[in-house]
């Protein structure tokens, strides 16, 4: 049944493409190759290292916390969000430097201002939000491991699965709050025609202002059913890009709402939890297990290490979903060349490599390359040849 169901939810729309044997060279300059090779090895090594001092930092805690843990002297669900606030605290000093020094890095590349303060007031939303939704596992796992020692996973999953609904309903209003309406009237009637070609009337789109922290170009859909908002940032729009560029874009936003993408990942999420949960009750069951909250250092310190070893499956689920809305954008707009110009200007205004390496297509790249985008809308131009556009 598992194996059905991500069968199910991995199916897309989009029809079997040959996507290699194009040389990045051909549409590249060796100078921007070279550009982006350099700043994702910085990239690399700010990701390799703050991951390994996370998983450090959890190490740690999982030797030093339990005994303070054990004398806090507070009720079974009390210590365990005492215990969770520690931890999370704990982490989110330890990425601090890394998240800042990422910041350094964009700006040392042109890819953005180095305002710490305004890059911190950016995460404080997301923040909070994420906060709020550990505490609240936290609390359930604590709990159903108090009353069902030993079967507290199967209990704990479908409850874990409807919480992270809820945040991805509520979500698509959180993201959207603080933008703006679209202004130019002429890509207001684009967004019209693109959501009649996508199927999907209505739809809101915003704009946010995030040129005080990046220069580089976003966007992004949030929510589901009636709470779904497709957000653009600023940057997209500074002139940088065509009028039919921004089409692309927002047909590609579109297309995720069509394919109910965000739907189909708390499905994803249903299939991986309950096994992750599993591993978790496996792996402090010899301490005691989930009723004792000196163990949440460890059930996190797994759950960090069983994130980190299926990140790989997790982009590669994601890759197909950003490659159907490319191909939902390009029937949509009908117009290949701006789709074209669109991936090769990414190469510019992110540092996106055209065809990266092997290990950070698999653990960082939740896209598909700028190569297998661009020869996508090569492939659909070839397939509708001669068609009015």
């Amino acid at each position: 049944m598992w194996v059905v169901a991500a069968w199910l939810l991995s199916r897309t729309s989009v029809p079997s493409l040959h996507l290699s044997g194009v040389d990045e060279h051909s549409l590249f300059s060796e100078a921007i190759i070279r550009r982006t090779a350099r700043y994702w090895r910085g990239v690399d090594v700010l990701w390799l290292t703050g991951t390994v001092a996370s998983l450090g930092a959890l190490v740690i805690l999982v030797w030093r916390l339990p005994p303070s843990i054990r004398g806090m002297g507070l009720g079974r669900i009390s210590t365990s969000i005492v215990a969770g606030i520690v931890i999370l605290v704990t982490l989110w000093f330890v990425s601090l430097p890394f998240g800042l020094a990422s910041l350094w890095w964009d700006h040392h590349f042109g890819l953005g201002p180095f305002d710490a303060w305004a890059w911190l007031n950016a995460q404080w939303a997301i923040l909070g939000a994420e906060v709020a939704a550990v505490m609240l596992a936290i609390v359930l796992l604590v709990g159903y491991a108090g009353r069902w020692p030993r079967g507290w996973w199967l209990a704990a999953a479908p409850t874990i699965v409807a919480i992270a609904a809820a945040f991805a309903f509520v979500e698509g209003w959180i993201a959207s709050s603080g933008t703006q309406r679209l202004g130019d009237p002429q890509l207001r009637a684009d967004v019209v025609r693109l959501e009649r070609a996508e199927g999907v009337q209505g739809t809101p789109v915003r704009v946010e202002d995030v040129s005080d922290w990046t220069d580089q170009v976003n966007a992004f859909t949030s929510g589901f059913g009636p709470s779904t908002h497709v957000v653009l940032w600023n940057t997209l729009l500074d002139g940088r890009f065509s009028r039919g560029e921004i089409d692309v874009v927002i047909a590609h936003e579109l297309g995720h709402v069509r394919s109910r993408h965000i739907v189909k990942a708390i499905g994803w999420s249903a299939l991986v939890v309950l096994p992750t949960l599993w591993i978790v009750a496996v792996a402090t069951r010899r301490r005691g297990g989930m009723a004792d909250p000196a163990n949440l250092p460890l059930a996190i310190l797994v759950l960090a290490l069983v994130g980190l070893v299926t990140l790989p499956l997790q982009n590669a689920v994601s890759r197909r979903y950003e490659a159907e809305a490319d191909w939902r954008a390009l029937n949509a707009t009908r117009d290949p060349v701006a789709a074209e110009r669109l991936f090769e200007g990414f190469a510019q205004t992110s540092l996106e490599q055209p065809n990266p390496p092997l290990l950070d297509y698999l653990w960082l790249e939740n896209h598909p390359t700028l190569m297998q985008r661009i020869v996508m809308a090569q492939r659909w131009q070839e397939r509708h040849a001669g068609q009015p556009k």
